[in-house]
């Protein structure tokens, strides 16, 4: 590999590559510890959500936690919705592996694909959201519903946000680079960046996945 070397002296070209080396190897843990972060952080959030459902499910204070007055929403909605973050999921999955194995073509087909369901998932909620069966305030049950899946639409948009922006940034890599090492240092780094960014989306992505099923299964399954 060649190495992409700072004009000067010898030493000082050895201090930046040095250095150079150095930021990349911090870029590659921020992505590793920023996505495990992100994930803690929204366990948090989605946490609260599940602590209001257990705890006015259980109280059911004057049986406002589901009147008779209350329809839940169609199941149909409940189900697309899930299946098609949870489809999206696996196959971001598949082709996070497929990319590992030097194939950006076919990770760039997934991505699409991932990308497309994903979008399809945030319009759907969105038209739930807009056709609800009961008003915000109705019941219990009614205003933890209308409390989690803004909040969980909005991280499925800005997921499939950061996807896109991995799409972009690929097409500037060639695909020969995920085969054959890069015949510079800095291509080298941009590679192993994109591949150390696109695995902390598919965490996320995966977590997000998760907690969708979980809340599928309380609002529409219980």
């Amino acid at each position: 590999m060649a190495e992409i070397t700072a004009p000067g002296s010898g030493e000082a070209a050895v201090r930046a590559t040095e250095e150079n080396a150095y930021y990349h190897e911090a870029a590659l843990n921020a992505a590793w510890t920023g996505s495990r972060l992100a994930i803690g952080a929204l366990s948090f959030l989605f946490g609260a959500f599940a602590f209001a459902y257990f705890y006015l499910f259980s109280s059911n204070g004057h049986g406002m936690w589901l009147p008779s007055s209350t329809r839940i929403p169609s199941n149909h909605y409940g189900e697309a919705i899930t299946g098609l973050i949870v489809v999206s999921a696996v196959i971001q999955t598949v082709g996070l592996q497929r990319i590992k194995g030097g194939k950006k073509g076919d990770w760039f087909v997934t991505a699409a694909v991932a990308l497309v369901f994903g979008l399809a998932a945030v319009a759907l909620q969105l038209v739930e959201l807009l056709n609800l069966p009961f008003q915000p305030g109705q019941s219990g049950f009614a205003s933890v519903f209308v409390g989690f899946y803004p909040v969980a639409l909005v991280t499925w948009l800005g997921a499939m946000i950061w996807l896109e922006i991995l799409v972009a940034r690929s097409r500037n890599i060639p695909a020969i680079s995920f085969v054959e090492q890069p015949p510079t240092y800095a291509q080298a780094y941009e590679v192993q960046r994109f591949q150390s960014g696109l695995s902390a989306f598919t965490v996320v992505w995966n977590y997000l996945a998760i907690v969708t099923f979980i809340f599928w299964l309380l609002f529409y399954v219980r």
